[in-house]
């Protein structure tokens, strides 16, 4: 069965004349808002973008009102091989072949993704068809695909110099993650909402698209003294927390979600909050100060792996979440707002890791290798 998908480009306008490429990038936003930002960037300079993703993922929700949308049935391969592995490589065989159709039909020039389990067969697709692919690893310690098929790719850009070593086969290029727009803008724009006064320490605490429940408990039972010292906190607590409103105090703040990340960032004294490569990336953009605690279950532990990053740049400190307790986490964050030229320190080291144009390298790098297919 042939990929959901608007008609391409050329069927719509009769000919082509701009470099078509299809952007493969589905699930999580810390595949999404990078490959959204790069595409974003591509734009500006003609190019025709389409995307390739997944259906019933964040994808549906975010892509379609920007660039034409196109979806294949495809899943990980989950532990060890059972009854369920036949059936995930039959889905893997026919996204390859849906993904090399679409290809073909819509006279592209090439793949751009970054990572996932739509990379795998939009890589091999278009390889396999003769046409260029770059993948995007934003994390320190690359993904199973990423290691896999790095080969494949004409080019792997990296959010972190620390990946280089774990590609000895690949032609890399370090380039950042991109990250979404309103963290690049030269005067930040006014937190208005939620409104925080002037003046005093502001915590803000994030747990990623999906929230942190674990670190959520942590932040509730540490934030009595933090308020008692004069501290307001703001609190993304995601969706899935059953105890969200067991805390209640004029400085504690929390939201599912707020629209105002880049200001709050901005605006923060201190994050707390996991080490995914999306929430660093945009901890280094705002020179935010951070104690991290990484997700223990994300593969291969990678998001430790990411932390280690800030905290060798002394950007951050890091806490392991089964080893934490609520006094300790309140503790240090007391401790932290006691020294505020210890803390600018640490916003320095993380405005050091910082990629402000990460968007314009990579495009320019997808370019490049476009032009010389």
């Amino acid at each position: 069965m042939p990929p959901a998908s608007t008609p391409p480009a050329s069927a719509r306008a009769g000919s082509i004349t701009s470099p078509r490429l299809l952007v493969a990038a589905s699930g999580t936003g810390g595949h999404l808002f990078p490959a959204i930002a790069t595409a974003t960037a591509l734009l500006d300079d003609h190019y025709s973008i389409e995307w390739l993703g997944v259906p019933d993922r964040l994808e549906t929700t975010l892509v379609p009102d920007h660039f034409p949308l196109h979806t294949v049935r495809m899943a990980g391969f989950q532990g060890r091989p059972g009854p369920t592995t036949v059936k995930t490589l039959g889905q893997f065989g026919r996204a390859i072949a849906q993904v090399r159709q679409l290809l073909k039909t819509g006279q592209f020039d090439g793949v751009f993704t970054t990572g996932g389990y739509i990379a795998a067969p939009a890589i091999i697709a278009a390889r396999s068809l003769g046409l260029p692919a770059v993948l995007h690893e934003s994390n320190a310690l690359p993904g199973k695909v990423t290691r896999w098929l790095s080969p494949w790719c004409t080019t792997v850009a990296l959010g972190f110099e620390a990946a280089r070593a774990h590609l000895p086969q690949a032609q890399t290029v370090v380039v950042g993650t991109p990250v979404r727009p309103d963290f690049l803008t030269p005067n930040p724009p006014a937190l208005i909402d939620p409104a925080i006064p002037d003046g005093v320490p502001l915590i803000v605490v994030v747990g990623g698209s999906q929230g942190a429940v674990a670190v959520n408990q942590l932040v509730r039972a540490a934030a009595p003294a933090w308020v008692e010292a004069g501290a307001w906190i703001v609190h993304q607590t995601g969706t899935s927390d059953p105890e969200a409103d067991s805390f209640a105090h004029p400085q504690y703040i929390h939201r599912p979600f707020f629209g105002s990340m880049a200001g709050l960032m901005h605006r923060a004294t201190l994050a707390i909050g996991r080490a995914g490569a999306g929430t660093l990336t945009e901890l280094a953009i705002s020179r935010t100060p951070a104690i991290l605690i990484p997700y223990p279950y994300a593969a291969e532990d990678h998001q430790t792996v990411n932390a280690a990053v800030f905290v060798q740049a002394n950007a951050a400190l890091m806490l392991p979440q089964g080893k934490t307790s609520p006094d300790q986490l309140q503790a240090l964050v007391l401790d932290l707002l006691a020294q505020p030229q210890r803390l600018e320190a640490m916003a320095t080291a993380a405005g050091h890791l910082a990629t402000a144009d990460s968007a314009t390298k990579l495009a320019h790098l997808i370019q490049q290798v476009l032009l010389n297919r």
